[in-house]
């Protein structure tokens, strides 16, 4: 949790140039005093309840729970909002932010293409111009998804520089940003970046912990065991583990990309391979080379390949607050496969490192346990790719 503006334990900040800090600071200020809003606050509700669909479904995963033989499985459905994962959450409160402080013009970037059709799809709900930064690489993983943006109304430009992934589609809208600052709100995606995103972010994903609380207390009188989200920048986990933090008898446990191993070089798992510094307006742990360059990081999933995580991950980690752990490709895409079958649920792929940890982790626990996995996005857009890994040649 914040300890002093911006700042998580060690982490966070503003490490920005010159030119955004007004922009920031205009943000910053505009969030603090709508945040507290009463009509802000019951516009950004009926958004949630009546466009989004929310409150998304707690589910009991019967079928899981007793093939693993262990603890008992919830699956928080956040693969039924509208657009299909956790990420409309925060568009619609950034969004709807940025029409309070009269901006015209959304930009955002995205990896899996699901924040990008979130903000597409709410720039079209709002009446705003929307444009889309998006690596190279992932508008090919995700062709589908960029059709979906176009379809909404976006414009969506493909970054070549770098890796062509999610870090330098950030890189790039945050050039953008420089250049229109007055009709413009840089809509972040994650828990990442210079203040005031982290903490924007986490509030507006939050309304996810905050149902599971009331939800497990209305089905089992009491609260998880422990609450597991995959972790790329880290949003879906943050909102899933905001309001358990003070319950120290929760378990949060973050699951990153692992890739190809973290003994490798094709890896995106940061706790497990990364240390402290400074990128893309924030201190925290990034992967670096030798040099101490942010390193060019790889996964199956293209939500999961960002080279750090959000300021206040980091803090749980150096707490021991949160358990974070290093899910593999291989693991995951059997995890995909495993809760299609098992439960009729086809998960993102991002979602399906998390359930992969589950499956290794659940038969090991008592019957008397309880545990929630963040399902936090839906599949659709990776069957081409998993088919493809599988060696299976299908087009979309």
């Amino acid at each position: 949790m914040e300890n002093r503006k911006g700042r998580y334990g060690n982490h966070g900040g503003q490490y920005i140039p010159e030119i955004l800090m007004p922009a920031i600071l205009e943000l910053e200020e505009a969030y603090e005093h709508y945040k507290n809003d009463a009509e802000f606050n019951r516009g950004l509700e009926e958004l949630f309840n009546d466009y989004a669909g929310r409150p998304s479904r707690l589910y009991y995963a019967a079928h899981m729970t007793e093939k693993l033989g262990g603890a008992k499985i919830y699956l928080k459905r956040e693969d039924l909002n509208h657009t299909g994962s956790h990420k409309i959450n925060n568009v619609l409160g950034q969004c709807l932010l940025a029409k309070k402080m009269g901006k015209t013009r959304i930009i955002a970037e995205t990896g899996a293409g699901q924040h990008g059709v979130a903000a597409a799809t709410a720039a079209a709900l709002m009446g705003m111009e929307c444009e889309v930064y998006m690596g190279e690489e992932d508008t090919k993983r995700q062709a589908l998804n960029v059709y979906r943006m176009r379809l909404l109304g976006a414009q969506v430009h493909a970054v070549t520089t770098g890796t062509g992934t999610l870090k330098d589609a950030v890189s790039e809208a945050m050039q953008e940003w420089t250049k229109r600052i007055g009709d413009t709100h840089y809509l972040l995606g994650s828990v990442v970046g210079p203040h005031p995103f982290p903490m924007m972010v986490r509030d507006f994903q939050a309304v996810i912990s905050r149902e599971i609380k009331q939800q497990m207390l209305e089905k089992e009188g009491r609260l998880p065991d422990a609450v597991i989200a995959c972790v790329g920048g880290g949003s879906n986990a943050m909102g899933a583990f905001y309001h358990f933090i003070e319950d120290k008898q929760v378990r949060l446990i973050g699951c990153e990309a692992a890739g190809r191993g973290i003994h490798t070089a094709e890896t995106a798992a940061t706790f497990s391979t990364g240390r402290v510094g400074i990128f893309h307006g924030m201190k925290s742990y990034f992967c670096q080379d030798e040099y101490g360059q942010i390193a060019p990081v790889y996964s199956i999933s293209a939500g999961l390949d960002y080279p750090g995580v959000g300021p206040e991950h980091s803090q749980l980690f150096d707490d021991g607050r949160a358990e974070y752990v290093a899910v593999t490709d291989d693991e995951a895409v059997d995890a995909f496969e495993y809760l299609s079958r098992t439960e009729g649920i086809i998960p993102a792929i991002e979602s399906a490192h998390a359930v992969a940890y589950v499956m290794k982790e659940a038969p090991s626990m008592s019957k008397d346990s309880i545990v929630v996995v963040n399902i936090s996005g839906r599949g659709d857009k990776d069957c081409a790719a998993i088919a493809r890994y599988r060696g299976e040649k299908i087009y979309e």
